[in-house]
């Protein structure tokens, strides 16, 4: 069987966000669709190892923002190789409470939804959510999970549900080990800058390995 056949579906880049007793968490998700227009239904598939997960599990709401192809990828990074056991992922992100939910403002819309059912897998829970708030924060192009591969050079979280072992490989240079981007510029440093941060998760250049 050759699974590369699964990138050619396609999906979006979202942040799927909810509360921890008044804590603001939340973590990528790119599998997120609408099921129903009457009433608006939508599903999203959270990993159950996520800390977002068990939140979502006991609050019963959960946001899906949709992030734009101007994004900062740090905002990926944030939400897709931290965990909100360990940090405070809004603490450096901005954001507003949208239909009593955080939600960052860094995209391009919101969907505010109360789970009303749920579908089990091996590793993932698959979230109903009908929706009872959604608006417009800004214009721009919806990400891609394609144009985050291809463009911004990101790679895909264990976590993920598109997570495959033989990811495609780029000609990069120096890898975070962190996230996994991999820098591609015209200039391959013999020792990344000083100053040099990971722009997808923010790490500094301790955490880069030359390939």
């Amino acid at each position: 069987m050759n699974e590369t056949a699964l990138f050619k579906l396609s999906y979006g880049v979202y942040v799927c966000s909810t509360w921890d007793e008044g804590r603001p968490v939340g973590c990528i998700a790119n599998s997120a669709m609408q099921i129903t227009s009457s009433p608006a239904t939508v599903a999203v598939s959270i990993n159950r190892n996520n800390y977002t997960h068990k939140c979502v599990s006991d609050t019963g709401y959960f946001a899906i923002t949709i992030l734009g192809e101007h994004t900062a990828p740090s905002v990926i990074g944030r939400f897709g190789f931290t965990s909100s056991r360990d940090c405070d992922k809004f603490s450096e992100v901005s954001f507003g409470v949208r239909g009593k939910l955080p939600v960052p403002s860094d995209a391009i819309a919101y969907l505010c939804c109360k789970v009303i059912d749920k579908l089990e897998t091996a590793t993932h829970t698959v979230f109903l959510g009908e929706v009872y708030d959604c608006d417009h924060l800004k214009s721009d192009k919806p990400m891609t999970y394609a144009y985050y591969h291809e463009v911004l050079k990101g790679k895909t979280s264990v976590n993920a549900p598109t997570y495959q072992k033989n990811q495609p490989e780029a000609r990069d240079v120096w890898v975070c080990d962190i996230c996994g981007y991999e820098y591609d510029g015209e200039t391959p440093f013999e020792e990344l800058p000083e100053d040099w941060v990971c722009p997808l998760c923010g790490m500094d250049k301790s955490h880069f390995h030359k390939k």
